[in-house]
């Protein structure tokens, strides 16, 4: 449905188009290094997670340098972090 994949900004703006909100409204929970560069590409609030078992000791300082706003081990730590972002569901 896009024409280029992560890290390109195009998947990110185009769900973000089909749910009818800007891009700066939106927040990515993103696992992988490509997918935060695409979100913070489209102007989105990238959070890492970190908390699937593929993760090693080296995903959340990478995923920060590729600019994620923060980073989550656990969906209760996502949840959180979105109320102090002041994203709601």
């Amino acid at each position: 449905m896009v024409r280029n994949g992560k890290p390109a900004p195009d998947l990110f703006i185009f769900a973000a188009q089909q749910m009818g909100y800007a891009p700066r409204n939106c927040v990515v929970i993103e696992d992988s290094f490509l997918g935060v560069k695409g979100a913070v590409a489209a102007g989105m609030t990238a959070i890492g997670f970190v908390g699937g078992t593929h993760s090693d000791s080296q995903t959340a300082q990478k995923l920060s340098a590729y600019g994620a706003a923060a980073i989550c081990a656990s969906w209760q730590e996502v949840a959180d972090t979105l109320a102090t972002l002041n994203y709601r569901d």
